[in-house]
């Protein structure tokens, strides 16, 4: 996946106009990169937001294969901090969606909307590991 992808971009748009409470969505790899975010975000935090995304989901993972079942799987993280929400879910194989959301947001709502977009684009997002050469 490329990191200019219109019909995505106007997806993640779609889910955050759509979404009360909802104000910034981002697409990223596994290892952080950012592969396509909403306007209000400017470049550089959008590469912020998907390091921190990328981070917490690797920090999940741990703690899933520590205390979990043992497979390492992950549905959704969810960061809640003073001012906001942050969401995290698995958006196709190596690829993650992220959402940030302010503190009194309907937490069900946006699970449920970041779903339906994981459905619909789900199996089109393929972010594969980069070449350590």
């Amino acid at each position: 996946m490329t990191t200019a992808n219109p019909s995505l971009e106007w997806l993640l748009e779609n889910l955050v106009q759509d979404t009360p409470g909802a104000h910034h969505a981002l697409v990223l790899s596994r290892d952080g990169l950012k592969l396509c975010h909403t306007g209000g975000l400017t470049v550089d935090r959008a590469d912020q937001l998907a390091a921190i995304a990328a981070g917490v989901q690797a920090l999940s993972h741990s703690a899933s294969v520590e205390f979990g079942d043992g497979t390492g799987g992950v549905r959704q993280s969810m960061t809640e901090f003073h001012g906001g929400l942050l969401f995290i879910v698995e958006a196709g194989d190596g690829a993650h969606l992220a959402v940030l959301a302010t503190d009194d947001a309907d937490v069900g709502l946006i699970g449920h909307r970041m779903d339906e977009l994981v459905e619909q684009i789900g199996e089109f997002l393929v972010a594969a590991p980069r070449d350590q050469g």
